[in-house]
């Protein structure tokens, strides 16, 4: 038998890629995930957030108080009214990495794109790209395609203002199949808002402006369901909102020069202690942060000159040396917002109190649950465990852990999944509905306590041992109602779990097309019309459950290709009156629902 000739390794071997061909090749690298337009955190929203965040740079350089954003079809544009990129460096702004304004300090203080990737990105990523820069009577504008310059003019113009004007159409080449999802947009444009007291943004020329800035985000977020009246305060570089709710846990919307921070960071955990350090010293007393914290929801901000995040998508900050100026700022801020509050400080104290007292009744049914369950921390029912954990680092940021319904569909996943990273917990058959009961019912119920013993969140989320909590449910009836109840518990104790953006459905193939020689899981029903078409002679089956599928065939839906929905709330003051529709008594509303809804 001939030996097979490995290949040559030489000097022929070694490629230079472009720095915008290296951003399509690798992709991931400057905008996280690609996805389709299903989740906030998907690749066409992050090149539209990296337009956005230079017009908002100009905005808190003093320069332009109005963004323009529109989209139609899959075309978007945004113009902001800034000073406009100089004439000379359009090209080179937009197209060649590490070309920027942002690296000094007196054009720009407190950006968020300080690696001078952003719109290069876009650039790379979008099968068109159109940039106009308007400055003093005269412009500049420049077309690219996949990051290749197209065409390029200069000239004079009349009645347009100084700033800069983007146009792109992301690449179908690169994300594949998808579409804007408006919601998540404007959520984004609110926060954009809600950071900048008095600009004004128009997204199809709906306004989103907001007065108070974190106060309005706050009062947004939670409704009128506070214990009382929101706190704010507002100094150069801090600013921060806070009050108590009803909700169990502790509930925080962080941000750092305006980008969303979903994983918190050093300024969120010095708010956190901060805060309860005011509060103790304000009341003379030894408060513990679990009493203080139980039901607290918080917004923070904070500008700094150079932000050191733990990723390109800036979703966690990891500046140590700020913890101890935000500590203090906070700390005094808290107290005299107390002293000048005297009504939200007797409501506030009643509230701790109230917390310390539900959780020495509930240490006393934790102690009981413990007894009852034979340390049952150390081994856990039903729960196929990985090596690596949250607590791990780099190792197991990753990790992910599958809930399953019955041990037909775990059965196939345990054989199939990677012992490093993927645990598998199996629930016996449905699980209780938590809507409506007190934290003492998790208690009382052995699947339920098992699952958040699994998860390491009985305290707080500190000590979460998973980066994906994954319901992995059939896509029937009775997974529905799984996948239902399952969300019901995490929204009713760890609604935090949800705006951190740990909780994801598992989308599972709904048919299966296969002759002989092949075999194709299909998602949708054009995928499902693909396969019939490409593969002779078929067999199609409508798909029923996670258990059909052989191990050996498992382990295609949760490799990396795992397709993944992410789990978010457009409000938590939502929340309460959603499950109270769904989950909560048989109301005559809900009857009407249905009956219009039947197929």
């Amino acid at each position: 038998m001939a030996k097979k000739p490995t290949s040559v390794y030489d000097e022929s071997k070694i490629k230079t890629l472009s720095s915008l061909e290296h951003i399509r090749l690798r992709t991931g690298m400057y905008i996280g995930r690609l996805g389709d337009g299903s989740s906030l955190d998907d690749g066409i929203y992050i090149l539209l957030k990296e337009v956005v965040d230079n017009a908002i740079d100009e905005y808190i350089m003093g320069h332009g108080k109005k963004i323009d954003i529109a989209l139609k079809d899959e075309t978007v544009s945004i113009r902001d009214y800034g000073r406009g990129i100089p004439l000379g460096k359009v090209i080179e702004c937009v197209s060649v990495i590490n070309t920027g304004a942002k690296y000094n300090d007196d054009v720009f203080q407190f950006s968020v794109g300080l690696n001078g990737v952003g719109t290069k990105a876009v650039n790379a990523l979008s099968s068109h790209f159109k940039v106009v820069a308007y400055r003093d009577g005269k412009y500049s504008e420049a077309t690219f395609s996949r990051g290749k310059l197209r065409s390029k003019k200069t000239g004079r113009v009349s009645g347009q203002v100084d700033g800069t004007y983007v146009e792109f159409i992301p690449d179908e080449e690169i994300f594949s199949e998808y579409s804007f999802n408006l919601d998540f947009i404007e959520q984004r444009l609110w926060n954009y808002a809600y950071l900048n007291s008095g600009l004004r943004l128009y997204l199809n020329k709906q306004k989103f402006e907001s007065k108070n800035g974190l106060l309005d985000l706050l009062k947004g977020e939670v409704g009128d369901s506070t214990v009382y009246e929101v706190g704010h305060y507002k100094g150069k570089q801090l600013e921060f909102a806070f009050t108590h709710t009803h909700s169990y846990g502790e509930t925080y919307f962080s941000f750092v020069n305006g980008q969303f921070t979903s994983d918190g960071g050093t300024h969120q955990s010095a708010f956190r202690e901060g805060v309860l350090k005011g509060i103790n010293e304000f009341f003379k007393k030894n408060f513990s942060g679990v009493d203080v914290r139980e039901g607290f929801s918080g917004a923070v901000a904070v500008k700094l000159k150079s932000p050191v995040f733990e990723s390109q998508t800036k979703n966690k900050l990891g500046n140590a040396e700020i913890r101890s100026w935000i500590v203090s700022e906070v700390r005094s801020a808290v107290v005299d917002h107390l002293h000048k509050n005297r009504t939200a400080a007797q409501e506030l104290e009643k509230k701790i109190v109230s917390n310390e007292k539900l959780r020495k009744e509930l240490n006393t049914v934790k102690k009981e649950a413990k007894e009852a369950a034979k340390k049952i921390a150390i081994k856990i029912p039903n729960l196929k465990d990985c090596k690596y954990h949250l607590e791990d680092g780099k190792k197991g940021e990753h990790s992910t852990i599958f809930i399953t319904e019955g041990q037909s569909a775990s059965g196939s996943m345990v054989t199939a999944r990677d012992v490093n990273t993927q645990a598998v917990f199996s629930l016996r058959g449905k699980p209780q509905n938590a809507f409506g009961k007190g934290k003492a019912a998790i208690y009382k119920n052995e699947e339920l306590y098992n699952m958040m013993m699994a998860l390491g969140i009985e305290d707080d989320l500190e000590n979460l041992r998973y980066g994906r909590i994954v319901i992995a449910t059939d896509a029937d009836y009775d997974g529905f109602h799984i996948r239902n109840l399952l969300l019901t518990f995490y929204l009713n104790y760890f609604e935090e779990l949800v705006i951190a953006n740990r909780v994801y459905i598992l989308e599972t193939p709904l048919f299966r097309v296969r002759n002989k020689k092949e075999t194709r899981y299909c998602y949708t029903e054009r995928e499902k019309e693909t396969a019939v078409s490409e593969v002779k002679g078929p067999e199609v089956t409508r798909f029923k459950g996670l258990g059909e599928i052989s191990p050996k065939e498992f382990g295609q839906f949760i490799d990396e290709n795992i397709r993944l929905i992410e789990v978010n709330i457009r409000s938590i003051k939502t929340v309460p009156n959603t499950l109270e529709f769904y989950m909560g008594k048989n109301t005559p509303e809900r009857r009407d629902y249905i009956m219009e809804n039947l197929v």
